[in-house]
């Protein structure tokens, strides 16, 4: 089941490739937790909004393609995770119109291309 999911996964990045909006990207859970929810909000904003996994859950190592509807203008976002307890961890001020993946990594910090 789980090599399903991955293929699937992988075959929505491929082709979400094709579709790209201009804020979508790429998050890799290099956390060394499972995220259970992520958020992810205009850095202008004070509501975090939906959680974007809605009941999925993203373990450590794997990947998820975000993507935005086609109406969204923000350049500038930020993102909060939490794990299965509700502990959260927030990073701030990633510009969606230039990045295509972010690695969430293990000290709390991201890399970014």
């Amino acid at each position: 089941m789980r090599k399903l999911l991955l293929s699937v996964s992988l075959c929505l990045f491929c082709c979400s490739l094709a579709f790209a909006g201009p804020q979508d990207f790429t998050l890799v859970n290099d956390t060394g937790v499972d995220i259970y929810a992520i958020y992810v909000s205009p850095s202008d904003s004070d509501d975090w909004g939906d959680d974007v996994m809605e009941e999925d859950v993203l373990l450590d190592g794997e990947f998820v393609v975000i993507e935005f509807p086609g109406k969204e203008k923000e350049a500038i976002w930020d993102i909060r995770i939490e794990d299965k307890a509700g502990e959260s961890l927030e990073w701030h001020d990633f510009n969606l119109k230039e990045i295509s993946k972010i690695v969430l990594l293990k000290n709390g910090e991201a890399e970014y291309e």
